[in-house]
């Protein structure tokens, strides 16, 4: 009996422009990196401004998030394999567009997200050594597509960051070790230089208030040309 010839099998992203009035920002970095206070501060200065504001975290926000958070970091065995870690990850991320994101971007608020696929590529392919082109292609498959306008990249180095999650107990993606987490900073700086025109990347170990000086600074000029407003016209 003659087997079949093997297939190759790619899977269809939606590419299309996104047409929504809304703006995404997502937030990326090693563990320890600030982006959670950055995104407080971010959210509390764009309210100010008049502009709805959605937050989120990755994994979590939703109930399927939060259930997928607490098996990732908590309870699941440090050996999970690098598949299974990736496919919880994803369908946290599948569920969050669906509930979270799409609806906020199609009612025109700014989306900000405390990591989002970027993550997966970093931890899951250069981190566990799973195929980066693979997982962001099943990322882009997941989120039909949904891209982020800008991403904030706050990179520290692995000591700085091993140093600041010491102030806390160590979740499991944290205790993987300092060559894992030198493989993730690597892959972060790489996804940057490779999309320069949608990342920024700060130096994480200013001073906070640089750090969010910078961060407005580039989201101000996001939302000029995604979301134009009257206000330079009055």
């Amino acid at each position: 009996m003659s087997l079949a010839p093997a297939r190759t099998i790619f899977l269809p992203v939606q590419t299309a422009p996104r047409r929504d009035p809304g703006l995404l920002v997502t937030f990326e970095g090693g563990e320890g990196s600030g982006k959670s206070t950055q995104i407080e501060r971010l959210a509390d200065f764009l309210l100010d401004e008049g502009h709805e504001v959605v937050t989120a975290r990755e994994p979590g926000t939703t109930q399927v998030g939060e259930a997928v958070r607490e098996l990732l970091l908590r309870t699941a065995r440090e050996d999970l394999s690098p598949e299974s870690e990736l496919a919880l990850f994803l369908a946290a991320r599948a569920e969050l567009v669906a509930e979270v994101v799409r609806p906020g971007l199609e009612a025109g608020k700014v989306v900000l997200l405390d990591r989002y696929g970027d993550s997966s590529v970093a931890y899951q392919g250069y981190g566990r050594g799973l195929d980066p082109d693979r997982v962001k292609a099943l990322n882009a498959y997941f989120t039909r597509g949904l891209t982020p306008d800008l991403t904030v990249l706050i990179d520290v180095p692995v000591e700085a960051s091993a140093e600041r999650s010491r102030q806390r107990p160590a979740d499991r993606i944290e205790r993987a070790g300092r060559s894992f987490h030198d493989r993730v900073r690597s892959g972060y700086r790489e996804m940057a230089l490779n999309e320069p025109e949608r990342f920024v990347v700060l130096d994480g170990t200013d001073p906070i208030d640089t750090v969010q000086a910078a961060i407005r600074d580039a989201v101000l000029e996001a939302l000029a040309e995604r979301i134009p407003t009257s206000r330079t016209e009055t």
